[in-house]
């Protein structure tokens, strides 16, 4: 755990807000404007072009621009190449771009309005679509026109290069699509059947596919060498705005206004997964070279990045993404430990802001830190399905836990510090550890009545371990579990028909409080079980709940970007502190001074009790 120092010449403990004390990390894949083009680079890193006229190279581990250059305000299209070698820009003329350096390598005045813009495969000849419904072709070499195609009755939409270079499709305002054969300018067929404006079409790797996608609310796959339709993608709720395939052409992402992506088996035309952005419409798709990834980004002014065969977000911002967040006292001063949407682990020095580990070990799910300071623990990564110890005085990972079937989503510790639980939403177990040994001391088996384990705590005697879930499978009824467990027996103690992704025991062991999968924060009476409270205000859904060191308050966030603090004895809200990013963790330092949120555009901040009590 080698010391970085990432602070600048700014003091660290600068606020961004009014009642922000410090700052921890920075934004990751957030852009200042919203995002207009992606395009993965051959070595795997990422280029942006945001408003207004912003292009960024972003490293895909770290989520961090690595460079940035200012192109232009004026243009309203962008459009890379295949290879993001090179960036088309149009309004009234038509630009190109070198990516690499942000250099302006051509100008090319336009007769027309450009509507739309697109490169073939090899980047030598870039086609344009214009608002009279003209389309043209243009070599970039030597910015020669090279031919025009008029049959549109309307402004082009949308305009796609096959895999060969051969063909170009055109869609147009007028809902036709046209094939034309680009060496001749003659159209081979038309394409008719949507409802609505076509604003994105699609080649399939091998060419003998064409998707188009409609405000109608469907994608239509045709087969370009019968000019006959495939197969109607109509399960969208909203307009479908945006298409790309995997480089082997077996995916097919299309991403509506309703910010869902729907990824399709292209072989089967099956849904293999749907990608629930929970952000603002997006615009724009990208698969990674080896099609392992997609990029999404639009208005949210924010990449996500996802897995898309396992349809879970690798980094970004979404409610369906993990974020834990841990704070423990070592000898060598309070650490804060957190991991967002898989963007690694990151430690800092609670005391000065300073990192001490920044995301150097990828893929973590979880964390959690021991009460006694000696030690943090991250669940992950996925492929190796295990739970990792670092020493808080040398930084050193010391000690692995080996032996779930799934990566350890869900982290505690028991309060003495003597054993770690552990739990996986893949598979529904959880597992308690010895922190001396690294060996297993109990497995339970259905651990939240048969949910996905999604949340985990220790009561404050330490011998009740509350295990907190979600039916995905649920039609009515229940959406989830609590289950508490007596681990000394074992058995199973009570049952709580409510779903959740977090939980938190009050220090005196009476109650337990749980975040609810609407708005509600649920509260029960662990001796009676009985439901005691149902705390209402948040206007989203509610990520996080913790409970102060002294028991008076509990803090709950949210979707809605709301901290807000309940009297414990009342349940009467007290606070509300909006800030401007969904909190998803939430923990508080020891002496209950602070209150530490960890928030969706991957930073934590620090917030003082006293300015948020008024006191």
């Amino acid at each position: 755990m080698t010391t970085l120092d990432t602070s600048s010449e700014e003091d660290p403990a600068t606020p961004t807000q009014p009642d922000v004390f410090r700052v921890f990390g920075e934004p990751r894949f957030h852009a200042d404007g919203e995002l207009l083009a992606l395009a993965f680079a051959a070595d795997g890193t990422i280029w942006s072009v945001e408003e207004p006229g912003e292009l960024r190279n972003w490293d895909p581990r770290t989520g961090r621009p690595v460079k940035r250059h200012f192109l232009s305000d004026l243009e309203t299209l962008w459009a890379f190449s295949g290879d993001a070698r090179l960036l088309a820009s149009a309004s009234d003329d038509l630009s190109l771009w070198d990516v690499a350096t942000g250099k302006l390598r051509a100008t090319i005045s336009q007769p027309s309005w450009v509507t739309t813009v697109a490169f073939r495969h090899d980047a030598r000849v870039v086609s344009t679509g214009h608002d009279d419904g003209m389309v043209r072709l243009w070599d970039v070499n030597s910015r020669e026109l090279i031919r025009e195609f008029k049959r549109h009755t309307q402004p082009i939409s949308s305009l796609a290069f096959s895999p060969d270079g051969k063909r170009l499709a055109s869609a147009g305002e007028d809902r036709a699509i046209h094939l034309w054969d680009a060496a001749t300018g003659e159209v081979q067929t038309t394409l008719t059947g949507h409802t609505d404006r076509i604003p994105s079409l699609a080649w399939h790797p091998r060419g003998h596919r064409l998707v188009s996608a409609g405000w109608d609310t469907t994608a239509r796959v045709w087969d370009t060498a019968t000019d006959e339709p495939v197969i109607l993608l109509n399960s969208h709720a909203d307009q479908v705005i945006a298409l790309a395939f995997s480089p082997d052409g077996t995916m097919l992402a299309c991403a509506d206004s309703a910010d869902t992506i729907h990824i399709w088996h292209t072989v089967a035309w099956k849904t293999l997964q749907i990608l629930r952005d929970g952000g603002d419409e997006v615009r724009c798709l990208a698969f990674s070279p080896d099609g392992k990834q997609l990029a999404t980004g639009g208005a949210e002014r924010a990449i996500h990045l996802w897995d898309p065969q396992r349809g879970e977000l690798v980094s970004g911002t979404s409610s369906t993404a993990r974020y834990s967040l841990g704070y423990t006292v070592s000898k060598q001063g309070p650490r804060l430990a957190y991991t967002s949407a898989g963007s690694g682990l990151c430690v800092w020095d609670a005391d000065s802001g300073k990192s001490i580990l920044d995301g150097e070990v990828p893929g973590i799910l979880s964390v959690a830190a021991s009460p006694d300071g000696l030690w943090i623990a991250g669940g992950g990564p996925e492929e190796q399905k295990r739970v990792q110890l670092w020493d808080t005085t040398t930084g050193r990972a010391y000690l692995a836990m080996s032996g779930q079937r799934g990566a350890a989503t869900a982290l505690a510790v028991e309060p003495k510090s003597m054993v770690l639980a552990s739990a996986s939403a893949s598979d529904g177990t959880a597992w308690l550890w010895n922190v001396a040994t690294g060996e297993p001391v109990l497995l339970i088996v259905e651990a939240a009545d048969g949910c996905t384990v999604e949340a985990l705590a220790f009561h404050p005697a330490g011998r009740i371990l509350a295990c907190g879930g979600i039916d995905w499978m649920a039609t009515g009824g229940s959406d989830g579990a609590i289950c508490l467990w007596d681990i000394m027996q074992p058995a199973k103690i009570a049952i709580f028909e409510h779903g959740t992704r977090s939980l938190a025991f009050h220090p005196s062991g009476k109650w337990l409080a749980a975040a609810s999968l609407e708005e509600e924060i649920i509260f029960w009476d662990v001796a009676t079980q009985e439901l005691i409270a149902e705390l209402a205000g948040h206007k989203e859904g509610v990520n996080c709940v913790a409970f102060s060191p002294d028991g008076r308050w509990l803090a709950s966030g949210s979707d809605d970007r709301n901290l807000r603090l309940w009297d414990v004895e009342t349940r009467e809200l007290a606070v509300v502190e909006e800030l401007d990013t969904p909190i998803m963790a939430i923990c508080f330092s020891p002496d209950g001074r602070f209150c530490f949120t960890g928030n969706g555009n991957t930073t934590c901040y620090q917030l003082e009790m006293k300015r948020l009590l008024g006191e």
